[in-house]
């Protein structure tokens, strides 16, 4: 009996970076594992684009909402899906789709925690930004967007 990919986690996913005009970058820190910095993340439901998912997990983990100020970056990444989490997908998925998108506010905005996903947030400059962030991914969208806002210059 052959397995319907749809009893599984579906193996694409969006990364939301939202940033001040100032050049200042929104981290949060997950509940688990403790220590990991990240922006706002999540995957897509099946039938779901990528731009609906990054408008719900904006508004799930933050309390944000993007209209139309959302930035499709139209870019994405493939990464190894670690052995830990690699049991929620089929047994054949090895890799995630990872799509960029990016909310730039004229300021800080207050933030409302989902508090089953994230401990804390900072809004930190994007320097400081690129070293907190824990994931590559989230490191790299940080670096290309603030090299093309012209807020750091590229290392």
């Amino acid at each position: 009996m052959e397995t319907d990919n749809r009893d599984f986690k579906r193996p694409e996913s969006v990364l939301v970076m939202i940033c001040t005009r100032a050049g200042e970058v929104l981290l949060m820190e997950r509940t688990r594992p403790h220590g990991f910095w990240q922006s706002v993340t999540g995957s897509l439901d099946w039938g779901e684009s990528a731009r609906v998912a990054a408008a719900r997990e904006l508004a799930e983990e933050t309390g944000l909402s993007a209209g139309d100020n959302l930035v499709d970056l139209r870019r994405s990444v493939r990464f190894p899906i670690v052995p830990p989490w690699r049991v929620r997908y089929a047994p054949s998925v090895h890799t995630n789709r990872e799509h960029w998108f990016a909310l730039e506010l004229p300021a800080r905005r207050s933030i409302r925690l989902n508090p089953a996903e994230h401990r804390q947030c900072r809004w930190l400059p994007a320097a400081q930004a690129v070293r907190r962030a824990t994931s590559w991914t989230n490191r790299r969208l940080i670096r290309e967007w603030m090299v093309r806002r012209h807020a750091i210059s590229q290392p």
